[in-house]
């Protein structure tokens, strides 16, 4: 059963393919993404007030530095972004070299190693990987993957988290808690059957992984065993990515697209591409700053 809680519109800006949703607590400011316009949205909550910044590139993923930098993954590197003229310096270049792929899906675990995502730019079949970034460094984590997505961890850092939307599977791996790099090998969580794709997740302060569904309109909830525990329905139907945002983190923040629809499909989905505020009854933990070197 698809549950409906309390759900309002944060931005009506249609996004052709939202995605990278994350909070900064200290800000009380939500950051997503437009992949394939190139843009940032940044919405302060409290007033509701939303800028949108021009990135001249593709872009999915975003962590808090400091006070006055970020670090985006895009699609031929890792940039550092000064927040207050949003100025961009390369810090590190990823698959810069390969013009078949782009970034895509990314969070920091615990330790504040930045996992990312690499994909196909037309989703070409085993084209990407996962990668992480720790204090300076990449390692290629997991090749061969075609869409990655739901990347997350436990609240411990003791488990990550991720997807590949094209065989539509979870996969569960035991993580160092102090680096953030895997301890063996990935084992699947579970596959989703039915409508719908396995997209973004993000993990609550009880453990538990919310993963929005790309073709379902809603967020799934699934246990750390696999079990699926709760859907609750988001008016759009790519949902694309969540993020537990608010003084206490408990509006979950879902990301929406238009990508692929046709004139038709988009008339009878209009608030495909919003970005949503969702009532959930739950509480999520802060998302940590990424630790560089060098920076």
């Amino acid at each position: 059963m698809i549950e409906h809680v309390p759900t309002s519109i944060l931005s009506e800006e249609r996004c052709h393919l939202g995605e990278g949703a994350t909070y900064d607590a200290t800000t009380d400011t939500a950051w997503w993404f437009d992949i394939l316009e190139g843009r940032l949205f940044e919405a302060q909550l409290a007033s509701g007030r939303i800028k949108i910044h021009g990135l001249s590139r593709m872009a999915s993923a975003l962590a808090r530095i400091d006070a006055r930098r970020q670090l985006i993954a895009a699609e031929d590197g890792f940039y550092i972004r000064t927040i207050a003229d949003g100025a961009m310096a390369l810090y590190c270049p990823l698959e810069a070299d390969n013009p078949v792929t782009r970034s895509n899906d990314g969070r920091v675990h615990p330790s504040g190693t930045f996992w990312i995502g690499t994909m196909g730019r037309k989703a070409e079949s085993r084209a990407g990987a996962i990668y992480a970034l720790r204090r300076g460094e990449i390692q290629r984590l997991f090749p061969g993957i075609t869409i990655p997505n739901a990347i997350c961890f436990s609240p411990d850092g003791a488990t990550g988290y991720f997807a590949d939307t094209r065989e539509n599977t979870l996969y569960r791996v035991s993580v160092d808690p102090h680096t953030g790099l895997p301890l063996g090998a990935p084992e699947i969580l579970l596959h989703h059957k039915g409508i719908g794709g396995l997209d973004g997740a993000i993990v609550d302060a009880d453990g538990l992984i919310w993963n929005a569904r790309w073709g379902g309109g809603c967020v799934d909830v699934y246990s750390p065993e696999g079990a699926h525990l709760r859907s609750i329905q988001v008016p759009a139907r790519q949902s694309s990515c969540p993020a537990f945002v608010g003084a206490d983190l408990s509006r979950l923040l879902v990301t929406s697209a238009w990508q692929g629809m046709d004139e038709a499909a988009r008339a009878a989905d209009p608030q495909a591409g919003c970005t949503f505020l969702l009532d959930v009854a739950a509480h999520g933990h802060d998302e940590p700053d990424v630790k560089l070197e060098g920076a």
